[in-house]
């Protein structure tokens, strides 16, 4: 029997996030004008977004022993996200990450992954990340938590969907490195660029078939402004997005996947699936940090 609706598995981060005057490139200069520290991590950042829509939540990740872990712990416990799949180490530091946005909401991110790149699929609690409807991937950035995500995909029942988020760094590692997780993957919510690495095609609509084609059941592609594009092989839709102020989007592809899960749990068309990941998203840009603008499920109400 489940006992979530959706477990995470990704890394856990303290985000340092400084606004700036602009994205300095190689020998430039910018000042910073303010500064937050803020729980980070993309699977982490959609499992709140699903906490805070009225889903029962887990999480699978490593921690350090230090303040951060702390911090992490309670913002968990703050949002209702059950914290008993996380593992703690003796040593090592709970992974960062530096974040700069620019007036813009734009933003550019250094990830120092600390522990977050030593979970080994021996460590972790297998029921606990298989008792669950769905089962969302995010990234890390060294081989050895990327290996622990590969072999634990195949002890999972089949009842239970994998969704994949697959951020930059995995996108990177193209088709034929990602295949583990591709062929075991349900949904796959990527951004346009991400899709292009992935598939080599540069038009999204291609690359999404090209995707269904190899087996994924669906595939919602994050286009930022333009909204998202969402298809299941007989269906597909381009849904608009909703209009926003930008201060920072950070979080926001993280927040459109918690959106989206939403829909598919509560059997919504694909095109409200998108629709609610939208929604979620252009609220999330309206405040600094990647989980302050997350909506709650009263939010929904537009739906009806």
């Amino acid at each position: 029997m489940n006992q979530f609706d959706v477990v995470g598995f990704g890394a856990l981060n303290i985000d340092k996030l400084f606004k700036v005057n602009k994205l300095a490139s190689a020998e430039e200069e910018s000042f910073i004008g303010s500064y937050v520290e803020t729980c980070g991590g993309s699977a982490a950042n959609t499992i709140v977004g699903l906490a805070r829509l009225g889903c029962k939540v887990g999480f699978v990740g490593k921690i350090g022993s230090d303040r951060e872990s702390k911090v992490i712990l309670q913002d968990f416990c703050i949002e209702g996200v059950d914290t008993k799949g996380i593992v703690q180490a003796v040593q090592g530091k709970t992974g960062s990450v530096f974040g700069f946005v620019d007036k813009k909401g734009q933003r550019a991110l250094y990830v120092d992954p600390g522990v977050n790149d030593t979970i080994t699929y021996d460590e972790i609690d297998h029921d606990y990340a298989c008792k669950t409807k769905y089962l969302h991937l995010s990234s890390f950035v060294g081989e050895i938590s990327f290996e622990t995500q590969k072999k634990l995909l195949p002890i999972v029942s089949k009842s239970t969907k994998i969704t994949l988020d697959p951020g930059m760094l995995y996108a990177n590692k193209g088709y034929t490195a990602l295949e583990p997780l591709l062929n075991k993957t349900n949904v796959l919510i990527p951004n346009a660029i991400e899709l292009k690495l992935l598939t080599g095609k540069a038009n999204y609509r291609r690359g999404a078939k090209f995707l269904i084609q190899k087996g994924i059941e669906i595939v919602a592609v994050k286009l930022g402004s333009a909204g998202s594009y969402v298809t299941n092989g007989a269906e597909n839709y381009l849904v608009k997005s909703f209009d926003a102020e930008v201060v920072d989007t950070t979080g926001a592809g993280d927040a459109f996947c918690a959106g989206f899960i939403t829909g598919l749990l509560n059997e919504e068309s694909l095109f409200d699936c998108a629709r609610i990941g939208n929604f979620v998203a252009s609220r999330k840009i309206t405040k600094f940090g990647a989980r302050a603008g997350l909506p709650y499920l009263k939010d929904l109400d537009f739906l009806d």
